[in-house]
C-alpha cells in the first residue's frame, strides 16, 4: 500500500506492456489510467522513435478509445489541448533526466513531478479556456502562462 498520489511503476516491462498493450488495442479500458498515460507518452517519445507522437498521438488515443466503446466528440474522450500539454510536461521532465536512466526510474520521476499531477495544465490554461469545446478539438495556446518548451 501506498500513499503516494499516483500509483508507481514496478518495472520497465511493466511500463513497456502498457505501452504497447495501449498500441494494440489490447489494455483494458480500466487500466487507461493518468499513470498509464503518462508513462505510455514517456515510453513513445523516449523508447519509440519509430512513432511520430506529435503526428500520431490523436489517432492512436481516439482509435483506442473507441476500441474499449468510448467515443470521441466535442465533449468526451480525446482531448487535444490536455494531450499536448502534458506532451510538452513529459519532454520537460525527460530533458531533466540521466542518459540511460531505467525506464521505469524516467516514469516514476515523472509521476512524481509537478507534470505528472492531474491538474498540472490548470498552470497554463484557465479552466474555461481547457473544458472548451475548441480546446477538446484542437490544440489551443495557453491563456495564463507559456508551455515549457
Amino acid at each position: 500500500m501506498t500513499d503516494l498520489p499516483y500509483r508507481p511503476f514496478e518495472s520497465c516491462a511493466a511500463v513497456r506492456e502498457t505501452g504497447e498493450r495501449f498500441l494494440a488495442r489490447t489494455l483494458p479500458k480500466e487500466e487507461w489510467t493518468h499513470e498509464a498515460h503518462l508513462s505510455t507518452t514517456l515510453w513513445l517519445i523516449r523508447d519509440r522513435p519509430d512513432i511520430d507522437v506529435d503526428a500520431r498521438i490523436a489517432g492512436l488515443i481516439s482509435a483506442y478509445n473507441a476500441s474499449v466503446g468510448g467515443v470521441n466528440d466535442a465533449t468526451q474522450g480525446y482531448h487535444d489541448t490536455i494531450t499536448r500539454c502534458f506532451i510538452a510536461g513529459v519532454r520537460a521532465c525527460l530533458r531533466d533526466r540521466p542518459e540511460g536512466e531505467p525506464l521505469v526510474e524516467a516514469v516514476n520521476a515523472l509521476l512524481a513531478s509537478p507534470a505528472g499531477r492531474r491538474d498540472w495544465p490548470l498552470r497554463f490554461y484557465s479552466e474555461a479556456r481547457l473544458m472548451s469545446v475548441e480546446a477538446r478539438l484542437g490544440f489551443m495556446e495557453p491563456d495564463l502562462q507559456p508551455l515549457p518548451r
